[in-house]
């Protein structure tokens, strides 16, 4: 496997998952972090977008998850945007993030992050 990587970081989106009824109700912003592995190779020496992942429209799509359909947890959202991301048969694995700074904690805290790792079989 190829140890290239396109990495979009930082992507924000609001969303209304989780499992207390004010975050369903109210709503919250989510940063998502992608990794994907797949083989640059063909892209860079055709110099042809087509031949690699459109990052632009992965964040588009990766944005509508977020926003669309809620979930009680953020590692069912993590689930769903590897399944976008894989969903390109150019990227091999991924690696996703979904932070949710704003969480419903009582106490002092920077994030909370799930991170996952999803390959094609």
């Amino acid at each position: 496997m190829s140890a290239d990587r396109i990495a979009l970081t930082g992507l924000r989106a609001r969303g209304r998952h989780g499992v207390l009824a004010a975050e369903r109700e109210l709503g919250q912003e989510f940063v998502i972090d992608a990794t994907l592995f797949l083989d640059t190779r063909p892209a860079a020496l055709a110099d042809d977008l087509s031949k690699t992942v459109h990052y632009g429209e992965l964040a588009q799509a990766l944005v509508k998850v977020v926003e669309g359909e809620p979930v009680q947890l953020i590692e069912t959202l993590a689930q769903r945007l590897a399944g976008v991301c894989l969903a390109d048969e150019l990227v091999r694995s991924v690696e996703v993030s979904v932070h949710k700074p704003a969480a419903p904690i009582p106490l002092p805290f920077d994030d909370i992050t799930v991170t996952i790792e999803r390959s094609r079989p």
